[in-house]
């Protein structure tokens, strides 16, 4: 027996466990099936009310349309109002929209470093804190938020969820086996660690924009 399966015999002894089946079987696979919810704030408020709020204080624009088919013209009103290129990457979910009878030039693919604007959908949004959840997956690339210097986001109205742990909760019981990246986005990228001076785009888009959809 070589040192380390001894010192783990030795553990598993003192805790009366022969493997960790044994443990996943028991107390562990118990709570990560019913993980428990600590104590929660006052939540007295309307969820999308407040994931608007704590978005613009967040610094992330807003945008509202009812249908997918507005979603070409919504970016192009973006873009043009804050003089952005017309050329953009997207989640293929987006791809067959009428990007050309806007003046857009979009491509569905992942970003990489030339790329100035990416667009994706979102799995949800936190009204707590003004947070998109994006999870990663071959249809949903996670260098499409990350890399360009403005990531406008859409976010469904029916998938704004009050918490984080209201998030987790629907992830699990959707997703199941969670994807290689789970993505929290509250607002364009920041860091005050150089002279306490706020500079944006330190690691991520300079720009976050919101489009919540009805459908």
């Amino acid at each position: 027996m070589s040192a380390r399966e001894n010192i783990l015999a030795r553990i598993r002894a003192a805790n009366k466990t022969a493997n960790i089946d044994d443990v996943m079987d028991g107390a562990v696979a118990d709570r990560l099936g019913s993980p428990p919810i600590s104590a929660l704030p006052k939540l007295d408020w309307e969820s999308e009310v407040h994931f608007k709020l704590r978005c613009k204080e967040s610094a992330s624009s807003l945008d509202e349309i009812a249908r997918i088919e507005e979603l070409p013209s919504a970016v192009n009103r973006y873009l043009s109002k804050n003089v952005l290129p017309n050329k953009a990457v997207c989640w293929p979910e987006f791809l067959n929209l009428s990007w050309a009878a806007e003046g857009i030039q979009m491509e569905s693919r992942g970003a990489i470093g030339d790329d100035k604007v990416g667009l994706t959908g979102s799995y949800c949004a936190v009204a707590e804190t003004g947070t998109l959840v994006l999870l990663s997956g071959p249809d949903s690339h996670a260098t499409t938020s990350l890399l360009p210097e403005t990531h406008i986001a859409v976010v469904q109205r029916s998938r704004i969820v009050k918490t984080m742990e209201d998030a987790w909760r629907l992830i699990r019981g959707e997703v199941g086996s969670l994807p290689r990246q789970v993505n929290f986005i509250s607002g364009p990228s920041r860091t005050a660690d150089i002279e306490m001076t706020l500079v944006y785009g330190a690691h991520g888009p300079f720009r976050v924009h919101v489009i919540i959809i009805d459908q």
